[in-house]
């Protein structure tokens, strides 16, 4: 059967297979983004499988029942568009941007890559090459490198701490029937997104995007995620060809259904934000210049989420720079904001957010996962109250709560020569 839903900011069709289709006119432009956006990511592996969702999402590019691989690369490009994938730990999205008036051609396509995508073994053995020099890239980068190894320890023995790209052993050892197997076992209709945001009306894009939406064959899954088990205090120190230290420190945090999920993404921006005057910016680079980079960050995924760190500096900076992150923490669990510096935070984030949402193809991502993972996309105005709503009492209390257990990581990369 099928379903239309209105809401203030966007609009929300069901096919009859299940699939969803969610829009968002925005008149003043005249490009359309669009894409599935799928509840599958690295977590959903078996260990026989790690790095798997990601190599599909360069595989879908390869080769499809209906297009060889040059077709599908020239198919949008040719009229100036772009079409794209990314991999997280619970999402797999193939998305893309052209004029509106080639939305069609790109629904079209998008459709033929995500769900007849054949996997030809040459060029699964080809791209295998490719995607062992993106791990080897990754590991020559530190700032990278420190966030894989840093994640098997805030999620051990469980698909979370995983490397999204796998091991050079799972990689290597990937056959066709991997893939299809892995898709067969993941993909279901009722855990699909078709995300648009353009200049179109909502009937409109319907009425297009219904050819290539409603043919697509209802799969159906059951899907049994385990939760991440709680972590304990953990300090390592990793040995390297390098040249500067490189730290993180972080735990376990909130998941997305958290009451306090809003508190601590407030918390978390006035700690190591992306502002210069965020705290650890602030006092450990400005005032003391003893790092070019530090922040602080938090990801919250369905049934857990990470709270983590981040800073490199010279080594014989490390101790006073850290020291300082911990003073940081403190004063926020001790301290309440001022009525002037609460404002401050509150104004600061809602600025940032907003200029957020002016990114139309972010725009576009972010309603089709929000509907995946709450069923429903929060508005900026509600999100706009729900910080109004914020007092200091509540940022102290989330600052205690979220950072005033013991079951912190703590990971360290350092230059060889200091080895003894």
């Amino acid at each position: 059967m099928n379903k239309d839903q209105v809401f203030p900011d966007y609009q929300i069709f069901e096919f009859a297979n299940g699939i969803r289709l969610i829009h968002k006119q925005v008149a003043a432009t005249k490009i359309s983004h669009c894409g599935f956006i799928l509840d599958v990511g690295s977590r959903d592996e078996q260990t026989n499988e790690l790095g798997i969702a990601h190599f599909w999402e360069h595989m879908a590019f390869k080769g499809t029942e209906n297009r060889k691989s040059f077709h599908i690369i020239n198919r949008l490009e040719i009229l100036g568009g772009e079409i794209n994938a990314y991999t997280t730990k619970e999402k797999i999205a193939f998305h893309a941007s052209v004029l509106s008036s080639h939305f069609e051609k790109a629904v079209d396509l998008l459709a033929d890559i995500t769900f007849y995508s054949i996997f030809p073994e040459k060029e699964i053995e080809k791209e295998k090459g490719v995607i062992l020099e993106e791990m080897m890239m990754y590991r020559d980068t530190p700032d990278d490198a420190i966030q894989d190894d840093f994640d098997l320890l805030l999620f051990p023995n469980h698909p979370l701490g995983n490397n999204i790209l796998g091991t050079e052993e799972s990689v290597q050892s990937f056959n066709r029937s991997d893939f299809l197997s892995f898709f067969k076992r993941n993909v279901g209709n009722e855990r699909i997104i078709f995300s648009s945001v353009g200049p179109m009306d909502f009937n409109t894009v319907v009425k297009k995007a219904r050819p290539f939406l409603e043919k697509i064959p209802s799969l159906s899954i059951q899907k049994n995620r385990i939760s991440p088990q709680p972590t304990f205090f953990q300090d390592t120190i990793e040995y390297k060809p390098i040249s500067q230290a490189h730290l993180m420190l972080g735990c376990q945090s909130f998941s997305l259904n958290h009451e306090k999920r809003i508190t601590l993404f407030l918390l978390n921006n006035v700690l190591g934000g992306p502002a210069l005057t965020s705290r650890l910016n602030f006092t450990i680079r400005e005032k003391n210049g003893l790092v070019y980079s530090v922040e602080s960050s938090y990801a919250p995924y369905l049934d857990s989420g990470a709270f983590s760190i981040y800073l490199g500096t010279e080594m014989k900076n490390l101790e006073k720079a850290e020291n300082l992150v911990k003073k940081e923490i403190h004063n926020l669990q001790n301290n309440l904001l001022s009525k002037q510096q609460l404002k401050n935070a509150k104004e600061q984030i809602k600025g940032q957010l907003a200029m957020a949402e002016e990114g139309n193809l972010m725009m576009m991502l972010m309603l089709g996962k929000s509907i995946l993972d709450m069923g429903r996309v929060e508005s900026l105005a509600e999100i706009f109250t729900n910080i109004d709503k914020i007092t200091s009492a509540d940022l102290l209390e989330v600052a205690n709560l979220a950072w005033g257990h013991e079951n912190w990581v703590r990971l360290a990369f350092v230059p060889e020569i200091r080895k003894k």
